[in-house]
């Protein structure tokens, strides 16, 4: 059997090194990657041919000759509002696609991306891989059993670094699609969106604002947001959605979530499968993580076949669910109103 020949197209993202290495790290995996749009980054920011060396992985410079390799299956880790252009070149290439969230900037984009897989008849699955945290198949277990009861309500949060630290994208309006609710949104959003069996989502309420770094003139986002949401099947939940890590803390962040039902309250946390102590050395907090590797499973998944688990990798038609949910939360931050959905 010959080797998956799998591409990451950019490494514009904070993932992408981290998703280079696990794929290049696998028995029967060929990687190649291709970051040619470097145009953007930061100085400071270490991208393209050198990231790649560092990664240890092989590298060409255009996606045409990237292409022109044959890849099987391909990682999409650009900027936002370049996700559609880089799956409709893989759709027209026949590759299976793993993109990163959130599908995209615009509901129309993503609709377009989820119809160019369909017609070119490849998979479209995008980055969520809280799905496969143990703490989240247990709720789910839990829900889906019964043991819970009728879910009333979901209190969520996905918090973290300010990422512009790192890439500063993240923190363009044009590029990124918005601030800390374009980024952070969509992980509860679907976790809840196959907790409820793609139960439609009603109404939306939101506020935003850009306390935590209004007097950075290099982030003129929102890095702050809570969400309201209804869903059809009477359930409301809040998302809180802030970067509102401080870079000191010595993680990026995490993802909560308590789910009420009315037989039970059950509460996760995706990451806190760790060590927590001090370092004299450094006079700071340290944590020292262990467990699964939800990115190692959610690749997995996508290479070899939501099979090879008890829960699959999310699906296109699923992000652009999660995409509707930010568009219409923007528009409510915007006009002050709840925001009802068809």
């Amino acid at each position: 059997m010959s080797d998956l020949k799998v591409g990451v197209l950019s490494f514009a993202h904070v993932h992408a090194g981290g998703f280079a290495r696990l794929l290049a790290a696998m028995d029967g995996v060929r990687v190649l990657a291709a970051d040619p749009e470097t145009d953007l980054a930061a100085p400071g920011e270490v991208r393209g041919k050198d990231f790649a060396a560092q990664l240890g992985v092989d590298y060409v410079d255009t996606y045409e000759e990237l292409f022109a390799w044959g890849p099987d299956k391909v990682v999409v880790c650009s900027e936002n509002v370049r996700h559609r252009p880089l799956v409709e070149l893989a759709a027209a290439h026949g590759a299976d696609v793993l993109c990163e969230k959130p599908l995209a900037t615009t509901v129309e984009d993503g609709a377009a991306m989820v119809e160019a897989c369909r017609a070119a008849g490849v998979r479209l699955a995008v980055a969520h891989p809280v799905r496969f945290s143990p703490a989240y198949l247990a709720v789910r277990d839990a829900v889906r059993n019964g043991t819970a009861g009728e879910v009333l309500a979901v209190s969520g949060a996905n918090n973290g670094y300010m990422p512009g630290a790192r890439r500063r994208w993240f923190a363009d309006p044009e590029l990124a699609g918005g601030g800390a609710l374009m980024d952070h949104t969509v992980h509860i959003a679907d976790l809840l969106d196959d907790l409820f069996d793609a139960s439609p989502v009603t109404s939306v309420y939101a506020q935003t604002n850009n306390v935590l770094y209004a007097d950075d003139e290099d982030v003129p986002v929102e890095t702050a947001g809570l969400l309201t949401l209804t869903y059809a099947n009477g359930a409301v939940a809040t998302i809180d959605c802030s970067w509102s890590q401080p870079q000191h803390h010595p993680a990026w962040g995490g993802l909560a979530m308590q789910v009420i039902g009315d037989r039970a309250t059950l509460e996760m946390d995706a990451f806190d499968q760790k060590l927590h102590g001090f370092s004299e050395a450094s006079r700071s907090g340290i944590e020292l993580p262990y467990g699964v590797d939800l990115d190692a499973l959610m690749l997995r998944a996508f290479l070899y076949g939501d099979d090879t688990g008890p829960i699959g990798v999310t699906d296109g038609e699923a992000g652009l669910r999660g995409l509707r949910i930010v568009t219409a939360a923007y528009a409510s931050a915007r006009e002050g109103r709840t925001v009802t959905m068809g």
